[in-house]
Formats: structure tokens, sequence, C-alpha cells
């Protein structure tokens, strides 16, 4: 039963942006739902269908209905038992300046200039569909060589010569934060927020510093949670670069005026964008998914979550987001997006929804 726990709220903005990624790339590009491809002409076609339909206000019954007769249905494999774990992620909002001081000494960098993007199906048809490779070239030994890791660039000095600084916060735990989110406001202090988004990553794998300290026995995996770990970096400060470096991935910032946006180039909606593995799922497709979600006036990490399940647009990807068994949330910004998004970790089930052919 495909029922909508927030009427459909949020849903049309949500569309019309995966219908601008798709308008802008070749109309004859493919989508991939297990074995079947479709074009981009038919993804519009897809949402544009939904899209219409949505303006006739049809009753849960009718959506059903409608989506029985005009659309097939993928569900996404899950782990062994079917299962997707969700978690979820928000737009903070963290204390910054322009310029350093001493109340606020740790930059955000932006994109440095010395890091290479190296697309290797240039070189030979055999690395057709691998992934880029991030390097810089070691001047010294005339190599090309992977690019620094957290702990380098936490221990260059000079890194600023390579990468400009966006702002400086006040914290650096917020700085690392904000690379797990991906995009967020920097308050100036004088009244004006100042967007950032993300712009390149250091091409290191990305580690969860979360299981690091389940492994180290800190906090246990019932207690885990964003909050958790802020609490405990916070309390333990001689220990910081430990658990921070044990993530080598580092991301870089830009400005934005708007936003916050996802890996498709568009804005993404508060719990109607989701971020998946880009390699595995259909870029910008509408999507359904049954997970849980907290009690905005019961905001208990102890408390059962209900039951919920939404239309959703996947148009986002993330370091840790990997396989067909995770899913990320987008939850908006403010106290109850910060809550969601950092306890959230229940299992739920994805389907991916296209328009079946005969019915274009």
């Amino acid at each position: 039963m495909f029922i909508d726990h927030m009427a459909y709220q949020g849903l049309l903005e949500s569309i019309d942006n995966s219908l601008i990624y798709f308008r802008k790339v070749p109309a004859e590009r493919q989508y991939t739902y297990e074995n079947e491809d479709y074009t981009a002409g038919h993804m519009i076609q897809s949402l544009e269908a939904v899209k219409a339909f949505l303006g006739t206000i049809p009753s849960t019954k009718e959506m059903n209905e409608f989506i029985k007769d005009r659309f097939l249905v993928y569900e996404a494999t899950g782990n062994e038992n079917g299962e997707v774990l969700f978690t979820g992620y928000f737009e903070p909002t963290y204390e910054g300046r322009l310029q350093k001081s001493d109340e606020f000494p740790h930059p955000i960098f932006s994109k440095p200039g010395d890091l290479l993007e190296i697309d290797l199906s240039l070189f030979s048809d055999q690395y057709k569909g691998h992934k880029r490779l991030t390097a810089r070239v070691n001047e010294a030994a005339k190599k090309v060589v992977p690019y620094y890791t957290r702990k380098e660039i936490t221990a260059l000095t000079d890194f600023y010569t390579r990468a400009e600084p966006v702002a400086w916060l006040k914290s650096r735990v917020d700085g690392f934060f904000l690379e797990i989110q991906g995009s967020g406001r920097v308050d100036l202090g004088n009244g004006d927020l100042l967007r950032v988004q993300y712009a390149a990553a250091n091409g290191r794998a990305y580690s969860s510093v979360g299981k690091y300290l389940i492994d180290q026995k800190e906090i246990s995996k019932e207690d885990m949670s964003m909050q958790a770990i802020r609490q405990w970096l916070e309390a333990h400060p001689e220990r910081v670069d430990e658990v921070l470096n044990y993530n080598q991935s580092y991301v870089f910032f830009k400005k934005e005026t708007d936003g916050p946006y996802g890996s498709l180039g568009v804005k993404v909606t508060a719990f109607r964008s989701l971020a998946t593995d880009s390699g595995l799922f259909p870029k910008g497709a509408l999507c359904f998914i049954q997970a849980r979600l907290p009690d905005k006036d019961a905001l208990d990490p102890q408390k059962e979550w209900e039951k919920a399940s939404l239309f959703v647009l996947n148009q986002d990807t993330g370091g840790a987001i990997k396989g067909p068994a995770r899913a990320d949330l987008f939850c908006g910004n403010g106290d109850y997006a910060e809550f969601a998004s950092g306890h959230m970790k229940h299992y739920g089930r994805l389907f991916f929804l296209v328009l079946k052919p005969d019915k274009e």
C-alpha cells in the first residue's frame, strides 16, 4: 500500500527539481532498473505523469490504483533480509567568520589548486565505467600520487596556499560534522548566513568514526548517534586527532547563494530527497520508502519511532552510502532535522517507480 504520511507536502517541489536535472542531460541517456534501461526522456514522462496526477488531489486508494495501472515498481535488494538501513542528514548552522581569529581558528577549505581529478577512460576503453582518481603531482619524484589524507592536510601549516579558506569556524568538530553533512550554513555573527556546499573531496575512502568509537568500546552501538559522537569528542579533546584522522576522507567546500544542493546539482527537499549509491540506483528517480521517523513532539532517542512511508526522489549520494542496503534521507534544517538525522538508523524498504513503457 502506497501511503504518503506527509500528505505529499513538498513532493511537487522535489519532482520539479528532478525534472530540472533530466532536462539538462541527453534525452537518450540510459537509467537502469534491475535489468531494464529507460531513457532520460522516459524518466521525464514518468515524473510528469505523477505530477499531473497529484494535481487531482488523489486519495490513497486512487494513488494506489494509479501506480498499479501505470507504473512498474522495483524493490531494492537490500541486505540478506531484503531491508535497507535508513540514516539521515541535514543542513547544519555553525558559528564562523570570514577572517581567522583566536576565537575562529578552524578553516573550511575550498577545492585545492593542486588537486587533480583523473578520468582513466580517456587513456583506455578498459577503464570505462571506473570512478575518477583524485591525485596530486609530487614534484620531487615527478610522479602522480594519491591526494593528501586528512591527517596530512591537518598537519600542513601552509595548506592555505593550496586551498583558500571559505570561512573560519569556532570548533574543529563543527568542521568535521559539516563535512559529514556535505553542506551547511555559517552564522557570521552580524545577521548574515553564508551557505557552503560540497565542492570536492580528497579521494580517500570514507571511514565511520562512529564505528571506530563503537569498536573502541567508547560508545555502545545502542547509544550511537551524531549527538553522542559530538559529546564524546568535546569530552576528550586530547583524542580528537586520533578519532577524526581515522576517517582519511576530507571534504572541500564552495560558497553558494542558494541550496542546499545534492549530487545532481539541484536543490534537495526536506524528507523528499534521498541519497543512495549512485553506481547502483537510477539518479533522479521517483522512489517510495517505508521507514521510521521520530515524533516531532517527543524528541526522545529511546522512544520507539513511528512507522512512516513517503514518496521521495533519488537526488543525492555520499561517501558512506554504499551498496544496495543503504540510504540517507535529507531532513532539512533546524532542531527536528538535527535530531532526526542524528538518531536515524532504522531498517525499512526502498522501492523505485517508473512509468510502464506502454503508458507513455
